[in-house]
């Protein structure tokens, strides 16, 4: 049977391509819609659906540009409404895309109108379940979601259904069935995700957690509630653009590719108050970058970081990218809605400093030359609070980057301090959140935690986060 996962790590995305018989159908596309136009005229195929597993949170699907341009039809599942052209399946309804049969199979919980759907190929044979944020590989959707957009629902409420569309729509289909998931490993949609992207759902009720038999609805509205961290700002806005439409990614991508010279760069950030995002390499950023901008780096998990810490969506943004990635970095902030990029940096850095603009750095030094000094110093831990209890520098406080906005009150002002992440990439961005908020008192680690580790300074395990005393 002819379906294809097409995933992006940047997000942890995966979306599925069909195809039988001159028909294809595409399941929660990415906003960028040309890849799946092509592939489907590789096969000489019309797309003839665009099914969507629920309103997503983490990214903006392009199911509204796909379907204007091909024409295919936008089908969600039960209690979906939409703000622009699309079709509210019912459960157990059938639609063929050549000699496929596509069922629908509503299963609240995660949101109210997720839906999955059984395929079955041309000998009626079901083959695999296109499990959207309801079933992932080790894990299930979290339940949390649908209530920062609706306010009668909890998530004690949405954990419940949950528990109900496993044992009654999912846990009774057959044991041989593909899981195809929307994410794995790296998603903020769920908690305990596995790296394997598909599984055999037979695999799945011996090893998942959320689908042991014995399992009560209040265990499991325990386990699936425990340790729940709260979810990215821009996934309520995301929410909002896949329900009601947004602007097309070519008309984006229009306004967006604009170079700038240095002293067009520098009018338009003064004039508009734009966020500088400077999306190179961590260590060239240290090394200098425009004074006030931040770095989140391409080569990591740009689009959620970027979601995560610049938090409003509509927010004018101005960038700075390796040269020719400047399509690459606009697609990747709009495939999280934030749509409003104002131009790039012609040139880069070197352009801005030959037009006679001073350029900032970031002090930075090896584990090596951290472990003189670690012992007579205040050491600010970036990552998550799991990371920090697995292992840490004795009496570090634990500053996650993902809340630096929340506790800026617990980064010391006057005092110098070190800062440190797993690998030398988030602790970079932290820095340069700081910097931009006038911090000047920090010094980087490179390497982050892997270095510290090789550099022989000792590490201890969970005894409580430190914090500043106020």
């Amino acid at each position: 049977m002819k379906i294809e996962q097409i995933y992006t790590g940047c997000i942890a995305h995966a979306a599925y391509y069909i195809e039988n018989n001159g028909e294809a159908a595409i399941f929660d596309p990415l906003r960028e819609v040309q890849p799946y136009i092509d592939r489907a005229i590789k096969d000489n195929a019309k797309i003839k659906y665009i099914f969507e597993t629920h309103f997503h949170a983490d990214f903006v699907s392009g199911h509204i540009d796909l379907a204007n341009k091909t024409g295919a039809e936008i089908i969600f599942g039960p209690t979906a409404k939409c703000g622009y052209d699309c079709t509210t399946a019912e459960d157990n309804q059938e639609y063929k895309v050549g000699n496929y049969t596509i069922k629908v199979i509503h299963t609240p919980g995660h949101t109210m109108e997720s839906t999955c759907y059984l395929v079955s190929d041309e000998n009626g044979k079901a083959h695999g379940l296109i499990s959207g944020d309801t079933l992932f590989i080790g894990d299930v959707g979290r339940p949390d979601l649908a209530q920062k957009v609706a306010a009668d629902l909890t998530q004690d409420k949405l954990a419940g259904y949950l528990y109900d569309s496993l044992r009654n729509k999912i846990m009774p289909l057959s044991d041989d069935l593909i899981v195809y998931p929307n994410h794995g490993a790296g998603s903020a949609c769920g908690k305990n995700m596995s790296k394997e992207t598909t599984d055999t759902l037979g695999n799945q009720k011996k090893t998942n957690y959320a689908l042991r038999a014995d399992m009560t609805k209040e265990e499991f509205k325990a386990e699936l509630l425990d340790g729940l961290t709260p979810p990215p700002a821009y996934f309520p806005q995301n929410v909002m653009m896949n329900i009601n439409g947004y602007e097309s990614l070519d008309s984006i991508m229009s306004k967006a590719d604009k170079p700038l010279t240095p002293k067009e760069f520098e009018a338009v950030a003064n004039q508009t108050e734009a966020v500088v995002l400077d999306v190179r390499n961590e260590n060239d950023f240290v090394k200098e970058h425009v004074p006030g901008s931040i770095f989140i780096g391409l080569h990591g998990g740009f689009a959620p970081w970027v979601g995560a810490l610049i938090r409003d969506v509509k927010q004018p943004i101005l960038l700075i990218t390796p040269e020719g990635q400047e399509e690459e970095t606009i697609t990747r902030l709009s495939r999280v809605g934030f749509d409003n990029t104002l131009g790039y940096l012609s040139g880069g850095l070197k352009a801005w400093k030959d037009a006679g603009f001073e350029v900032d750095s970031i002090e930075s030094v090896s584990p090596e030359e951290f472990a003189k000094h670690y012992k007579e110093t205040i050491v600010v831990d970036s990552r998550k609070p799991s990371e920090y209890s697995g292992e840490h520098i004795e009496n570090a406080i634990n500053i996650p980057l993902d809340f630096v906005n929340e506790q800026l009150a617990e980064v010391p002002k006057e005092e110098t301090f070190y800062i440190h992440c797993a690998g030398g990439y988030r602790s970079v961005i932290m820095a340069s959140i700081l910097k931009s908020r006038g911090y000047h008192n920090m010094i980087n680690v490179e390497k982050g935690i892997s270095g510290i580790r090789n550099a022989s300074i000792p590490l201890t395990d969970f005894v409580c986060p430190t914090t500043l005393k106020k």
